[in-house]
């Protein structure tokens, strides 16, 4: 099974800010590659749930994201993005 992910606008502005801000825009690019890849593959699998189970967290160094997984339509929704350490 796959999933479709979508980033909602703002995960995908804040993304935006962060490639542009950075040095090392290839680390930025390849570590968002990944989780995409990570979260078309297994989002259950990736990362941990917070408090919230429907809530989860994840990291591909350097950036770390929150995301929700709809199993029944198979959708990952990418909610929050950050650069780690910074």
């Amino acid at each position: 099974m796959k999933f479709r992910v979508d980033w909602s606008p703002s995960a995908h502005a804040e993304l935006a800010n962060l490639w542009n801000d950075a040095l090392d825009r290839d680390v930025i690019t390849k570590a968002a590659d990944s989780i995409d890849i990570a979260l078309t593959r297994q989002p259950l699998e990736f990362g941990e749930s917070r408090d919230d189970p429907l809530l989860h967290v994840g990291f591909v160094l350097p950036l770390g994201v929150t995301f929700q997984v709809d199993e029944r339509d198979l959708r990952v929704w990418v909610v929050g993005v950050w650069r780690v350490g910074s």
